[in-house]
């Protein structure tokens, strides 16, 4: 099983930077590919970022591709999402979620993801 705690999250101006963290905590860490999805009011949630588990390949949704990176440290058992030249419709809850595999297969729906954070919210000033 795997927790999962995002922090990190917080008021940012348009054109800025952000850096989420997401902290696991059990015994499978090493074999959970991870991701990171948004949700803002009024929306469904999106896909954000996804990374496999050995940190080998990542995948990006269209909306913030060339601007985020994902990345992760299976020693601090620890995933990040860093992200630039934010605009306001990046504003939402971010959250953190993982699934088991230990193949490299990655995913963009959000019922694929067996584990959840509780999420941290991301505000862009206009």
């Amino acid at each position: 099983q795997v927790q999962l705690v995002e922090s990190g999250g917080g008021l940012v101006q348009v054109g800025g930077s952000l850096r989420l963290s997401c902290a696991a905590s059990g015994r499978s860490f090493s074999s959970t590919a991870m991701g990171w999805f948004r949700q803002a009011p009024g929306k469904e949630r999106e896909f954000i970022a996804a990374i496999s588990w050995n940190g080998m390949d990542s995948d990006y949704g269209n909306s913030v591709k060339g601007r985020f990176t994902i990345s992760r440290d299976n020693v601090r058992d620890t995933v990040y999402l860093s992200g630039n030249s934010l605009k306001p419709e990046d504003s939402g809850v971010y959250y953190c979620a993982g699934r088991l595999d230990r193949v490299g297969i990655l995913r963009r729906v959000a019922s694929d993801y067996r584990y959840w954070g509780q999420g941290t919210q991301v505000i862009v000033s206009s």
